[in-house]
């Protein structure tokens, strides 16, 4: 089930921006969330978000109850996973804590907003010379924690071999084929969508032969 902050949505145009780039997107100088990207400023407002891709879909993957000793007891919340995206190259990951599951799921949609990235699409598979964007341009890996995870390009029609949290945040971000081979503790969520996330984000840090060609 999808939880949205239904609040922050429906006061968009009440919303009174605080920072340069809240009020450059509510008056329209920026039309889309790659200005923002490449400019390198960090996204603080979540309406910022709401307003340049509105049909982002949000998916909890773990609620997970965690603990914290204190002098007096053991305090007990709730942390939440949430995964973001808008099936066409761009996602976020999203992580939020309270004593109450809902409140933590909300603050990981606020989290998840934040942390949105444009995702590198393409057809890297040798196997495949269809030139349309529905893998992965190169192959890729990542880890966080003891979890790793390697995105190598598949051709059109495989699907997406992998897990189902793995499935989850590659499917929100657009890919619909890919090869993955996952390494370590793969049963934890949290670190394998947080690998994966990462796997997708060094994409952008690398040159595409076919964009230097364009």
């Amino acid at each position: 089930m999808a939880f949205r902050d239904e609040d922050e949505r429906d006061n968009i145009a009440e919303w009174a921006p605080k920072t340069t780039i809240g009020k450059q997107v509510k008056s329209g100088q920026i039309t889309s969330v790659e200005q923002i990207f490449e400019s390198g400023k960090p996204i603080k407002e979540v309406q910022v978000i709401d307003m340049l891709l509105p049909n982002l879909e949000d998916k909890v993957i773990e609620i997970a109850s965690v603990q914290r000793m204190t002098k007096n007891n053991r305090r007990q919340k709730y942390r939440a996973t949430v995964i973001m995206g808008d099936r066409n190259g761009h996602v976020g990951i999203g992580v939020g804590k309270d004593v109450e599951a809902k409140p933590a799921i909300q603050t990981a949609i606020r989290n998840a907003k934040q942390n949105i990235i444009s995702v590198n699409l393409g057809c890297g598979s040798w196997e495949c010379n269809c030139g349309t964007k529905h893998t992965t341009p190169l192959s890729t890996r990542a880890k966080c924690g003891s979890a790793q995870i390697i995105l190598r390009p598949a051709p059109r029609g495989v699907g997406l071999a992998a897990s189902a949290t793995v499935r989850s945040v590659l499917e929100l971000a657009g890919v619909k084929d890919m090869w993955t081979f996952a390494r370590g503790r793969t049963r934890d969520k949290y670190n394998m969508a947080l690998a994966t996330f990462n796997a997708l984000k060094s994409l952008n840090e690398m040159k595409n032969v076919e964009m230097i060609k364009a």
